[in-house]
């Protein structure tokens, strides 16, 4: 199993219009062979970045979602946001679970 982990710098006052983007998604992720959770992490301090983190059953699958055009329908509506909601360049972290307890909720 890996974990990703895209980290997103938001600009706090258009911090609804994200996180309305993100639950409004057409959410073919779900539907993804090796596709096992997503979740969205709000800040809770100052300048740090909302963290979208997935979980897959390989990073084999992750890559054959990255690369589908189910990936790219759902990653074209960020043109939607209003100008300035993202701050940055996003950044992408991938880990290889090796050790776990309870469920990945």
């Amino acid at each position: 199993m890996i974990a990703v982990a895209n980290r997103i710098p938001v600009n706090p006052e258009l911090a609804g219009a994200f996180e309305e983007r993100f639950l409004n998604r057409p959410g073919q992720v779900e539907q993804q062979p090796g596709f096992v959770a997503t979740h969205l992490l709000r800040p809770t301090e100052p300048g740090q970045p909302y963290t979208v983190l997935t979980y897959w059953e390989s990073r084999e699958a992750f890559e054959a979602w990255r690369n589908s055009p189910d990936f790219k329908e759902g990653h074209k509506g960020g043109h939607t946001l209003p100008e300035g909601t993202v701050t940055g360049r996003n950044v992408l972290e991938i880990w290889d679970v090796f050790s776990r307890t309870g469920q990945v909720l």
